[in-house]
């Protein structure tokens, strides 16, 4: 666990350790052969980040970083751990949640409103690339920890700023959690049924699409530092992913005045597209985006005369008679076990998806070919599964190298890694700083 010594700057193409292999040749068939060539090095090592953050998508996003190399330090308060290691379900009192988020993570503390914590981190910062915070605005510069002293003395920091509702702006410093951006960028006002409520979903999913650009932002502004030579600031507001996410929305209301209703499981643009009951109770999803698609369904369940509607020939056409579409493939559907259903449109290379639960996810060959759901050795908990990195690289994969850490258990090893003395981590101590 212990990080990389040399620093190199991973988003540098003159600041790499040359890999090349010198010593190749080639076998009897004329195929290169490579002799004593070192293992890849993962494509964020060398990059050290500091995670301040909590809940969720500012540690989120310093996890991916971590997943492909990057040595992440995860700071929080000495008496007030993240929150997220008692948020969910737990087992002999350790937060599970906290084991996913945490992963690839060494773990300290330091009280940041203190003296001896600014001064800590500002030395932090000095030989950091990246800072993810999600303080509401203003805090960090009253503690002495703003844009200006931190990149006084690392100008090649990039500092991630991930809040609810950006850093300007009437609603800055309101306090912002990924349900209310779900709320706000018009997410829960197209989801859920025509004559229900509007609806959140049970996950945080605002904040998973946030921590997805922020990392992406981080890597942005990493690859800016190699042509400019200094950081910058990233300002990511949790409410702007989730509003790009739901699409052409905004252009369709200022061209047209179209406001999309709720839906349910249907679609505005193409049908049949719903999920149907089987015989066996058990349920699946069906996708008729391609023409050719819908055709095939509505041979496959006996209905080809309505192929020859005139409405049936483009995609809001057949939304429009989607009452009409999901009859005739639901009440096939519903004769027929999911098994049997599954193997009929697969057959007639029609899409469909069986409806998973958790269960289903970790028994799927699939899933269990890609390792999408992969086990790791934990020390606390012994061998625990969870979701894997999110891509495979062919050359320089990402691995999970640990999984979440006891709350500061690496902060005597930074502080030496950091040059400081046994008495100055004991001032730090008595001071409430760590």
């Amino acid at each position: 666990m212990t990080p990389p010594n040399d620093r190199t700057d991973p988003t540098d193409p003159t600041d790499r350790t040359d890999r090349t292999d010198r010593d190749a040749g080639t076998d009897s068939t004329g195929q290169t052969v490579h002799r004593n060539e070192p293992p890849a090095l993962p494509p964020l090592h060398g990059l050290r980040v500091l995670d301040l953050a909590t809940l969720f998508a500012g540690p989120l996003a310093a996890m991916m970083l971590g997943d492909f190399g990057a040595d992440v330090i995860k700071i929080e308060h000495p008496r007030k751990p993240d929150p997220s290691r008692g948020h969910g379900p737990a087992k002999d009192g350790i937060g599970l949640w906290w084991k996913v988020l945490g992963r690839n993570k060494r773990t300290m503390t330091l009280d940041l409103s203190t003296p001896g914590g600014r001064d800590t981190l500002l030395r932090m910062a000095a030989e950091a690339d990246v800072i993810v915070e999600n303080f509401r605005p203003g805090t960090l510069e009253r503690w002495g920890l703003g844009w200006e002293e931190l990149s006084t003395v690392n100008p090649r920091l990039v500092l991630a700023r991930v809040t609810g509702f950006g850093q300007f702006g009437p609603y800055s410093h309101r306090p912002g959690f990924g349900t209310l951006a779900e709320a706000m960028s018009g997410f829960a006002a197209i989801t859920g049924e025509p004559d229900g409520p509007p609806t959140l979903p049970p996950f945080g999913l605002a904040d998973s699409i946030a921590a997805l650009a922020t990392a992406y932002a981080v890597m942005t502004a990493l690859t800016a530092r190699t042509t400019t030579g200094h950081g910058q600031v990233v300002d990511m507001a949790i409410v702007e992913p989730m509003l790009s996410v739901i699409g052409p929305h905004p252009l369709w209301y200022d061209q047209l005045g179209y406001v999309q209703p709720r839906t349910g499981n249907r679609s505005r643009n193409n049908a049949p597209r719903n999920t149907y009951r089987t015989s066996d109770d058990a349920w699946v999803a069906v996708s008729t985006s391609a023409q050719s698609i819908a055709e095939r369904v509505l041979r496959l369940v006996g209905r080809p005369e309505l192929i020859d509607e005139p409405w049936f020939a483009d995609g809001a056409g057949r939304a429009a008679h989607a009452d009409v579409l999901d009859e005739a493939v639901g009440t096939w559907i519903a004769r027929h076990t999911r098994d049997e259903a599954m193997a009929a449109f697969e057959k007639a290379e029609a899409a469909i998806a069986p409806v998973y639960d958790v269960r289903d996810v970790l028994a799927d060959p699939q899933f269990r070919a890609l390792d999408t759901v992969t086990e790791v050795p934990d020390p606390e908990l012994g061998p625990i599964r969870m979701q894997n990195v999110l891509f495979r690289l062919s050359e320089t994969p990402g691995a999970i190298r640990w999984a979440g850490r006891p709350h500061g258990a690496d902060t005597a090893d930074v502080l030496a890694e950091l040059g400081l003395s046994p008495a100055e981590i004991g001032a730090l101590r008595g001071e409430g700083a760590v």
